[in-house]
């Protein structure tokens, strides 16, 4: 599968954007999606995750009440919904898959990734 990320931009902080990862080539029945980010000098962590199927989720801490992940299974996209942005948020984020049951919060426990797109809040 071939992941693809957009909707990444410059917001000042409390602002909103919406993410999207479009998948192509295979499809993401039985499979999770997550999100990631990675600060400039920092590791990459995990944002969010959501199973195709059934439409599970799991968050951060940090991302709790302020962001949703969601999917539409007929577009095959997954969106990240971030809301109450903060300058902590700025980082280039990631989407990535793999296939099976459960959700996945490791970066080792994923196999597809896309390429990253660039979220930056200013204060």
């Amino acid at each position: 599968v071939q992941l693809q990320a957009s909707g990444g931009g410059m917001v000042q902080a409390g602002g909103s954007l919406r993410l999207s990862c479009a998948a192509s080539g295979r499809s993401l029945n039985n499979a999770a999606v997550g999100w990631f980010r990675q600060a400039p000098g920092k590791e990459r962590e995990f944002v969010a995750t959501i199973t195709w199927r059934y439409g599970i989720t799991q968050y951060t801490e940090a991302a709790k009440g302020r962001f949703t992940i969601s999917r539409d299974i007929a577009k095959t996209t997954a969106n990240l919904q971030m809301n109450s942005l903060k300058p902590e948020d700025t980082a280039v984020y990631y989407c990535a898959a793999d296939y099976g049951p459960g959700l996945r919060t490791r970066i080792s426990e994923y196999t597809y990734w896309g390429q990253g797109t660039q979220v930056t809040v200013s204060s």
